[in-house]
């Protein structure tokens, strides 16, 4: 599933086609993806203008004018395809050719400049909702969800609040999206290498008794932010099947320093460890028994 680089990715390349721009027509070409659209679902976006298009999570909002915000999760497989109006410039090339794209071409935005911008979902995991704006911060979606890793509310205090006396692992903790939000095995995997922790530690284990963050827990802070703004940049990470609106491919794969690098030695100066693969929480992690913590 993308995780937050690659919806942040996917945001910046909408942005400029969506962002200040009506959508004269929607076309939906199925009753439903994971979920059934919100009733009258093309008629309520259609005539609207996107004043804002903002990222919470792994979700996508077009806030619409009017009194409602237009939620897009990518699930396993959705991406968008935009296509610059025909004697125009395109956006970007495809450079990451999808077999049998338009079969699964379910939703496609047209834009008042004549662009179009083309939802795909082979696997249909993501979906599109209406929600009213003033209900949107309580809504089941978003009404437990913790903080945003990049903004300054993660801190050493807050994740100190958020571990003292648990006993669940330092992973699993932070995967948690009651605690912060946006973070998925990849990332987990790559900042906790950074920081030299473990995977296995509690994450208690990085609080004192009193409730005060150890040491340990503001580099962690640090190489969060680090692996998420370096992934942004580099466009996210392609695995499966994650693309940028352009067609093109991220890259950040390239970069990873433990995550599907099983039998790999680690590059971690002055450590002579090898990568390994262990199940955790159902998941697969890895990481360097020599050198984290």
């Amino acid at each position: 599933m993308p995780e937050l680089p690659e919806v942040e990715t996917v945001r910046r390349g909408l942005q400029p086609i969506l962002e200040g721009r009506r959508i004269v027509r929607l076309e939906q070409r199925r009753a439903n993806l994971r979920f059934p659209f919100s009733p009258n679902f093309a008629e309520r976006v259609e005539g609207r203008t996107v004043t804002s298009l903002a990222r919470r999570a792994k979700y996508l909002l077009a806030d619409l004018t009017g009194d409602e915000v237009l939620v897009m999760h990518l699930g396993m497989s959705g991406s968008f395809r935009i296509d610059a109006p025909q004697g125009t410039e395109s956006p970007g090339s495809f450079h990451h050719q999808r077999a049998k794209l338009s079969r699964h071409d379910h939703v496609v935005f047209h834009v008042e400049d004549g662009s179009t911008i083309t939802y795909n979902d082979p696997r249909r995991f993501g979906f599109m909702l209406l929600i009213e704006r003033a209900e949107l911060a309580d809504h089941a979606l978003f009404a437990k969800m913790g903080i945003e890793p990049l903004g300054n509310a993660l801190t050493p205090q807050y994740l100190a609040g958020k571990f003292s006396g648990k006993t669940t692992s330092l992973k699993a903790a932070l995967l948690d999206q009651r605690n912060v939000v946006g973070l998925g095995n990849i990332y987990v995997a790559e900042a906790l290498w950074r920081a030299g922790l473990s995977p296995k530690r509690s994450a208690g284990s990085l609080v004192t008794r009193t409730g005060r963050p150890r040491k340990h827990l503001e580099p962690l802070i640090g190489t969060i932010r680090a692996v998420l703004h370096e992934a942004i940049e580099a466009g996210g990470s392609s695995l499966r099947d994650h693309a940028r609106t352009d067609g093109s491919l991220g890259y950040f794969q390239h970069r990873f320093s433990v995550y599907d690098r099983e039998h790999v030695a680690c590059s971690r100066p002055g450590c002579a460890g090898t990568i390994e693969k262990f199940t955790q929480n159902g998941r697969s992690t890895y990481w360097c028994p020599a050198c984290q913590r």
